[in-house]
């Protein structure tokens, strides 16, 4: 059976991606690694990602292969070149940044793409992870993280559509949503701007089931 580890640097995150995977590849085995500290010394410690980050990933990483991971999905999309440094070191088998398939998928469309994100570090590392014919504008969910970390989903909800609506009004023809944990907010901002909405969870299990297929 094929084993899959998920490392994640949010909480929130677990639960979307999981989904994810029992709806559209049940038969492939999961393991969670959770690190929920990644992101808030991201934010508190001011040191962006030195090496020490680099080298928390790494380990994370080690302990997935050493289990019997056959691939690697990184659930957190502010840490993109930690995740690549990842990938260069494990080259034998799949490692895939969060949101590396989505920004695939976003690529073959067309349109300007509004990208939606709830952690402000990620609008400055993922943006630069699209080609440069994508037209991209942004938009930070302020406030959204908090909600979802006192247990108001629709508060969340609600604060992302705000962000999908503004977005629209700019002349964006399509929505991304950046974090595996905003995936929950997508029937809501489909409903609200009748425009497609790009999940990360749904375009990382696409990707993963067709590279081991």
């Amino acid at each position: 059976m094929t084993r899959i580890a998920l490392i994640h640097a949010l909480a929130h995150s677990v639960e979307p991606i999981n989904a994810a995977f029992a709806h559209d590849w049940p038969a492939a085995v999961r393991m969670n690694l959770l690190d929920d500290s990644l992101s808030a010394d991201l934010v508190r410690g001011g040191q962006g990602l030195d090496a020490a980050m680099h080298e928390r990933f790494q380990r994370l990483a080690q302990y997935a292969v050493d289990t019997g991971a056959q691939a690697i999905l990184f659930t957190c999309s502010a840490f993109g070149p930690c995740i690549e440094a990842v990938a260069r070191r494990h080259a034998a088998l799949p490692v895939l940044k969060p949101n590396e398939a989505m920004v695939e998928e976003a690529a073959a469309g067309e349109g300007r793409l509004g990208l939606i994100s709830s952690f402000a570090p990620t609008l400055v590392s993922m943006p630069q992870e699209f080609p440069a014919w994508v037209e991209l504008d942004t938009a930070l969910a302020e406030g959204a993280l908090e909600a979802l970390n006192r247990g108001d989903g629709p508060a969340h909800d609600a604060l992302v559509v705000a962000q999908a609506l503004a977005l629209k009004a700019r002349g964006c023809r399509r929505i991304a949503l950046a974090q595996f944990s905003m995936a929950r907010a997508r029937a809501a901002c489909e409903a609200a701007t009748g425009l497609p909405v790009l999940t990360t969870v749904d375009s990382a299990v696409r990707a993963l089931r067709a590279r081991l297929a």
